[in-house]
């Protein structure tokens, strides 16, 4: 396996994403959350776990917890061939899917990214909408 096979997988999940953050380390996410951590300088691995996975990983050769998050049960796979490509994919779907349940969800009308200023404004218009359509005809607004 390599990075590109990992690119690949971890894009075909539903609405995940692919950012380059801090240099070189490519951040896959599924609603800003980032699932996997994928190095590109030395290529390297990061991903969240279940505890009891955590604790079996962390004793396996190549295998230890990830810098700053491995109080969270991420791990750090200081090879990627630290693991069979099945044991890394179905780690891979878990961290999908640990992380997308607690994802922001995303709703039609979601004023998510959008500045304070902005979001006080589109709410006032809104409001001024609302109010005209139960208005009666000749009201001043």
């Amino acid at each position: 396996m390599n990075v590109d096979t990992i690119r690949e997988f971890c894009l075909a999940f539903p609405q995940a994403t692919e950012n380059l953050q801090w240099g070189d380390d490519l951040c896959f996410k599924i609603g800003g959350k980032i699932f996997v951590i994928l190095g590109l300088d030395h290529p390297r691995l990061c991903l969240k776990c279940a505890p009891e996975t955590f604790s079996e990983l962390i004793e396996r050769e190549d295998i230890h917890p990830a810098p700053y998050v491995g109080r969270y049960k991420w791990v750090m796979l200081d090879r990627l061939d630290a693991l069979r490509w099945d044991e890394l994919r179905e780690l891979i779907r878990q961290s999908y899917e640990m992380v997308a349940a607690k994802a922001p969800k995303k709703r039609a009308g979601s004023m998510n990214g959008v500045s304070p200023r902005a979001r006080q404004k589109i709410l006032a218009a809104r409001l001024v909408d609302r109010l005209r359509a139960e208005c009666s005809p000749g009201c001043p607004i």
